[in-house]
């Protein structure tokens, strides 16, 4: 066999082979750095959404005090209507933000339903127990006095966003 007709190629076959294996091994070295780049902006999108919840969280239940819902709604409603207005508000917010117990612990989403749901029962508690009042001044004077009575389980809820938080971090 004549290799006679095969001696021009040598010499480019020499000097292409260690540029291809330079050139693969800039390709993968690429792929792993950008797969690396994908998997912390994966990570920090996620630890965004994780603390956008808590945000959105603790403003719910920041309206939810009733020293917030107090002063929502006409004066010269009926305590009866109030409590329609309040209960479908808080209804509608917390429905909007439902969404938020994706990113939330179980035990912190579970204190979050149990907030919202206190407070709705302590306006119809306080409504059955002074459903003579057609006042909605001293109605809401009312409410917020039980809830002082009571412990302030909305601030113990917000507390509990806050460790959450610091364990993110």
């Amino acid at each position: 066999m004549n290799f006679d007709a095969f001696f021009p190629y040598v010499f480019p076959i020499i000097i292409a082979i260690p540029f291809l294996v330079l050139l693969r091994q800039f390709v993968f070295t690429f792929l792993k750095l950008k797969n690396k780049e994908l998997q912390l902006l994966s990570l920090k999108s996620n630890s965004e959404n994780k603390l956008q919840a808590y945000e959105r969280m603790t403003l719910f239940l920041e309206r939810l005090k009733p020293s917030n819902l107090v002063m929502k709604f006409d004066k010269n409603l009926k305590p009866s209507e109030f409590i329609f207005l309040t209960e479908k508000n808080i209804q509608e917010e917390f429905d909007y933000n439902a969404s938020q117990q994706l990113y939330l612990r179980q035990n912190t989403w579970n204190n979050i339903v149990t907030s919202k749901n206190n407070i709705l029962q302590l306006l119809h508690k306080t409504f059955e127990e002074v459903h003579n009042l057609q006042d909605l001044k001293d109605f809401k004077t009312v409410f917020l006095m039980k809830y002082v009575e009571d412990s302030d389980f909305i601030s113990e809820t917000i507390n509990d966003l806050r460790k959450d938080i610091a364990l993110l971090n």
